[in-house]
């Protein structure tokens, strides 16, 4: 028997293994001794070493979950004995490289470098190539200062892996203090000369070209490899084609901003571009911030000569087609400088430039027309019927001219006798579908709503349906079926952090299989612990989801109800009416009585009774829960809450606040609504009422910063299941909502819009807040959320729920007092008016106009709305002046506002 310390503990306890070599190292293993391990490696004979194997496995799975200090010292050890008893470079390598091993360690043991170095040099270099192949996590790969050491040591080939580079490139930008020079670095590092043209074929490779802050260009990565390229230590050709490489393939913006950089960097001569003008005219096709680049190296090598002439019409046949009109108007700037030197290119010019003719932009179609007018002398009559031809995608207002310089009329005399409104076609909710059949199939759909990250309503309503029906009706085989989920998905239970969502239908499941102790969340004692579904940034949703599930859980072991009312008939969270009233007789007839929570939430989800036998019906009912459900029905269950507008602008506080970020609410100037709420909600005819958790998905709302703020403070997006709990509330919804909404217009937010077709499409009437949302989501910064918006504007407008005056009266208020920027709005209604809602963009931006042209200021983006309404009042057929229109029409000067405010007039008043 020999004695062993415990490491963590310092106890001495007696190994029960036998005082031999190899008992002895898995005595130092199991102790946590990593240091003595290189040591009893080194006394082993491969026999031994191998006799060890089986053990150290052992001990590896005994571990996994254990993250105790004992567990995590006796991990350290295993790693350094497990690559010194593998004879084999590739088992090594796989036992090194475990991340239930080496990802819990903080840094690898230097021991492990001690038993790989004993090893000949050839199973070296095999162990750390199969490290380096290995995938490594985003931050913290504990391998490489073995692979690196490795490598150096031995001089074996450097790793070329995408882990390799990443982390290489990590260790020259990272440390703290005094810095060196990153070019000296590189200069002085072998490794570099094999590694640096490797990070041009790297993803998401931006964050790290911008982690080293120095102050001059050297400091940089950028700066450094141009005077590595410059002093010969890269070759400066490779390095070029490299970047230009790079930017074919395309990537993320910050990415691609990289490589121009760097291209820049190398100050490229114009003959280096001349040599490479096939893939400069490429990279015109690509992301903005390319294509300018290319657009300017292009333009500058035609006036120099350095490029054939051709290319300007195959730049110009890219360009003039992309939607950033300061790359379309530098397109045509071009074109003009072109003919100016050259009078021979005159035709190749005009036709070019008559490819803008089709510009979305009214004011873009205008200065192609210049163009053309300045050159068609010296591109003579040969150029005309083509030029006729482009002509007729010219807006109506340039008709006429566009006649005159072409010498044959353009357009017809009313281009708006074919004119209709199209709408999408109203979506029609899906049906639930008929319950889950079998526990087996439970079973598939809760493994599926477990392994994904927003799982639908109608998935998450027919799994708790179903387990609670097949636990009532065979629970034996309800277990035996979930049996493989649970292990696959363990219930932890305990503290929770986060709000309870979806697939924390995992716990109904658990407490159908007996592994959790449940009870109806009524019975539990004041000052109880909280539940296992209840966390500390908890929403209102949240506590009702919690609400529903508990009493879940509980009712499958106890009442056993044999299916749950408040399971929805249609994905958007609606239960018609008729339904649960069979639903809640087939409980009368089965003398179950129903859960308070599921009741609650299935009279919120109730429609309107259908006709008069739904409520004779409901009247038959005799349980206490039938004639809620009854009187519920027959009343119309809550009334609907009335919007009042407000204006939210919180002034500088008097009191000191040391929360971060509190200074910027004092610039705030939102449209809000307020809402008086349900108080203590309607009672039933026995004195029943809503349930705490449900009164407050409907309590009064109004604008403060406090509520700003701690719905800004949530770390989760309102999802369609928030919906789905008031499916006839949408207006109540959008009050309660329209901080975040606003916040992707005024505050630059990413996410919200892409709940509003879900608004949209629910039930219940369409007031104030709702259009108020759509609103801020039309001028929203990001396009995903804008386009959103559209839908869900189209969606209104195919329903008839949708008011164009109060929607154009809200966005020119919004408009006024800078929550939202004319150039979003301009760019969200012109994608609606291209999929031919003409009709219903001109009744918004009609009631609009007067807001925003009121008063002297001209802001950016407002001569794109007034084109806009200029193009649908005219392919509409609107007649009829605005006073605000005519006064800006009359106006003195030729700003693009006042040209696009005459051609309105124009339309209304009865021309083209």
């Amino acid at each position: 028997m020999s004695a062993v310390e415990d490491p963590v503990t310092g106890d001495v306890t007696e190994s029960s293994e036998a005082a031999d070599p190899v008992g002895e190292l898995l005595d130092a293993v199991r102790s946590g001794l990593s240091s003595g391990v290189p040591k009893l490696v080194a006394a082993l004979d491969p026999i031994q070493r191998r006799a060890c194997l089986p053990g150290l496995k052992a001990m590896r799975a005994a571990i996994r979950g254990d993250w105790s200090q004992v567990a995590s010292a006796r991990a350290s050890a295993l790693l350094v004995a497990g690559a010194g008893c593998h004879a084999g470079a590739a088992g090594a390598a796989t036992w090194i490289g475990g991340r239930d091993l080496s990802g819990r360690v903080g840094r690898l043991p230097s021991e492990v470098a001690e038993v790989v170095e004993a090893q000949p040099v050839e199973w070296q270099a095999e162990v750390v190539t199969r490290l380096a192949a290995r995938p490594a996590p985003r931050w913290g790969w504990t391998l490489y200062p073995l692979i690196a050491s490795v490598v150096r040591r031995t001089g074996c080939a450097v790793p070329e892996s995408e882990a390799f580079v990443r982390e290489w490139m990590r260790e020259k930008t990272g440390g703290s203090g005094p810095r060196p020079v990153l070019v000296e670095v590189l200069r002085a590092d072998p490794f570099a000369p094999v590694l640096l043209p490797r990070m041009f074929e790297l993803a998401d490779i931006g964050d790290m070209f911008s982690g080293w802050f120095g102050l001059r260009p050297e400091e940089a990565w950028v700066g450094a490899m141009a005077e590595l390229a410059e002093s010969g230590v890269l070759d400066r050709a490779d390095l070029i084609d490299r970047c230009l490489a790079r930017l074919l393939r395309g990537g993320k913006p910050a990415d691609q901003r990289i490589f121009v950089d760097m291209l820049r960097a190398l100050a490229l001569t114009p003959e280096e571009y001349a040599a490479r003008a096939r893939d400069l005219v490429a990279l015109l096709d690509g992301l903005s911030v390319l294509a300018g680049y290319a657009q300017e190296v292009l333009a500058g090598l035609d006036e120099a000569g350095l490029i054939e002439p051709e290319l300007l019409g195959e730049a110009s046949a890219v360009v003039l087609f992309r939607a950033e009109k300061k790359l379309v108007r530098a397109q045509l700037g071009w074109l003009d400088k072109a003919a100016r030197r050259s009078p021979e290119r005159a035709g190749t010019v005009v036709l070019a430039a008559a490819e803008a003719f089709g510009y979305a932009d009214s004011g873009v179609q205008e200065r192609a027309l210049n163009v053309v007018a300045r050159h068609l002398k010296a591109a003579g009559s040969a150029v005309l019927p083509e030029l006729r031809f482009a002509a007729e995608a010219l807006n109506p207002v340039h008709h006429p001219r566009a006649g005159e310089l072409f010498g044959a009329p353009v357009g017809g005399d009313d281009p708006d006798t074919g004119w209709s409104e199209l709408l999408p076609p109203a979506p029609e909710p899906l049906p639930l579908g008929v319950p889950i059949a079998s526990p087996v199939e439970v079973a598939e759909e809760l493994s599926a709503l477990l392994a994904s990250q927003e799982p639908e309503v109608a998935v998450f309503e027919r799994v708790l349906d179903g387990l609670v029906r097949h636990a009532c009706e065979d629970r034996a085989a309800l277990v035996e079926a979930l049996e493989p989920v649970l292990r696959v998905h363990p219930w932890y239970g305990g503290t929770r952090w986060q709000d309870c969502g979806p697939r924390d239908v995992l716990y109904v499941a658990v407490a159908v299989a007996g592994r959790v102790s449940t009870r109806r969340p009524r019975d539990c004692p004041d000052g109880d612990s909280r539940s296992p579904l209840s966390g500390r940034h908890e929403t209102v949703y949240g506590r009702v989801f919690a609400a529903r599930l508990e009493e879940a859980a509980w009712q499958v072991t106890s009442t056993k109800p044999p299916y749950l009312l408040a399971t929805p008939t249609d994905a958007t969270g609606a239960l018609d009416a008729a339904v649960l009233v069979e639903r809640l007789a087939g409980y009368e007839a089965a003398g179950v009585t129903p859960g308070q929570a599921d009741l609650c939430a299935a009279l919120l989800r109730v429609g309107p009774a259908a006709d008069g036998e739904v409520l004779r019906a409901a009247e038959a009912l005799t349980t206490p829960a039938g004639r809620w459900a009854a009187h519920w029905i027959r009343t119309g269950g809550l009334p609907a809450q009335p919007s009042e507008r407000v204006i939210f602008a919180p002034s500088r506080s008097s009191r000191p606040s040391h929360f971060y970020g509190e200074r910027w609410w004092e610039a705030l100037r939102r449209v809000a609504v307020a809402q008086p709420g349900i108080g203590d909600g309607p009672k039933g005819p026995d004195g029943q009422g809503l349930d705490a958790e449900f009164r407050a998905l409907l309590a009064a709302t109004e604008p403060s910063v406090d509520r700003a703020r701690k719905l800004s403070m949530w770390s989760w997006q309102p999802t369609a299941h928030w919906v789905a709990m008031l499916p006839w509330r949408r207006e109540e919804l959008s009050a309660h909502w329209l901080d975040l909404f606003a916040a992707a217009a005024d505050r630059d937010e990413r996410g919200a819009g892409r709940l509003l077709p879900v608004l949209a499409e629910a039930g219940g009437p369409a007031g104030l807040a709702l259009h108020l949302v759509v609103a801020y989501g039309l001028g929203a910064r990001h396009t995903e959320d804008r386009t959103a918006a559209v839908d869900a504007f189209l969606v209104l407008a195919a329903r008839g729920d949708l008011d164009g005056a109060l929607l154009g009266r809200e966005l020119g208020a919004l408009v006024d007092c800078g929550a939202v920027k004319p150039t979003r709005l301009a760019a969200a209604l012109s994608l609606a008016a291209g999929t031919g809602a003409y009709g219903t963009v001109w009744s918004v931006l009609a009631a609009a106009l007067p807001a925003l042209l009121a008063g002297d200021r001209i802001t950016r983006g407002l001569g794109d709305l007034v084109a806009i309404a200029a193009d649908c009042a005219r392919r509409t057929g609107a007649r009829g002046p605005i006073e605000e229109v005519t006064a800006t029409a009359a106006a003195a000067g030729s700003g693009r506002v006042v040209k696009e405010a005459r051609a309105l007039r124009d339309v209304l008043a009865g021309g083209r």
